[in-house]
């Protein structure tokens, strides 16, 4: 409560005669029905704006992963480096098969997904190439949580999605934490506080998947050991880390 005040205080400080406007773009989830939130979003990501969303680990920012005006939208708002490659967010584990070349047995990708993990693969060329054009692989994300995977569903593409903060600035979990960005957002759908320990601010973990047979951690992550163990129980054995290689800079909440 007190972290929503001092929110409201500062928005108020920096948009005086806009407080009103601001927080009418804020929807709480839990009072609306799940198909009426999502045809809000959906006609929002396909009018190419940027929506601010809850996943199973951390709040998020969310365009059409197709649509270079909305990934471009994400860096500006962000103050991302261009360089650093962002994920993309579907439905189901037959959208991992669509976007990228899956290298392991379908049992194991759906013991994975949904949940806090993004896996990474070789991109697929249906992928828009403005999408982290220099990269050759992608993230692919599957949150354990329903308003995501619902609204990836609706709209039928992959969303590109990246932790809801300033490049650099802790991650959130709650949508009050990420209160400068309201402005550059056109709806926040607020799931409520999502956690607030260390681990939870963590996000998910990334593994590249791209080789057979072969696991590397890129991000250790909010799902790190459990992550580690099931791929060692499936025979894949634990490649070098790649904290600093350019396609582990791929990103997603």
């Amino acid at each position: 409560m007190v972290l929503f005040k001092n929110s409201l205080n500062a928005l108020k400080k920096s948009f005086p005669c806009g407080i009103s406007t601001i927080m009418a773009k804020v929807i709480d989830i839990s009072n609306h029905d799940l198909q009426h939130l999502v045809s809000l979003a959906t006609q929002s990501l396909k009018s190419g704006n940027i929506i601010a969303v809850p996943t199973d680990t951390i709040y998020g920012v969310a365009g059409l992963a197709q649509r270079n005006d909305a990934t471009s939208k994400i860096y500006q708002l962000k103050n991302r480096d261009l360089k650093k490659p962002i994920a993309i967010s579907v439905a189901d584990i037959d959208d991992v098969y669509r976007w990228g070349h899956v290298t392991v047995s379908r049992e194991l990708l759906s013991e994975l997904l949904p949940g806090p993990v993004t896996v990474v693969f070789e991109r697929k060329d249906d992928l828009s190439p403005s999408l982290n054009p220099d990269a050759s692989l992608i993230g692919i994300r599957i949150p354990d949580q329903q308003f995501i995977r619902s609204l990836a569903r609706a709209c039928q593409e992959p969303i590109a999605l990246t932790s809801a903060n300033i490049s650099s600035a802790p991650s959130t979990v709650s949508v009050e934490e990420f209160h400068e960005l309201w402005p550059t957002l056109d709806l926040v759908f607020d799931g409520g506080m999502l956690g607030n320990t260390t681990e939870s601010r963590q996000g998910s973990t990334v593994v590249d998947l791209s080789q057979k047979g072969v696991y590397r951690i890129i991000r250790d992550g909010s799902a790190l050991r459990p992550t580690s163990d099931l791929l060692e129980k499936y025979g894949l054995k634990n490649g070098k880390t790649m904290e600093s290689s350019d396609d582990a800079t791929i990103t997603v909440r």
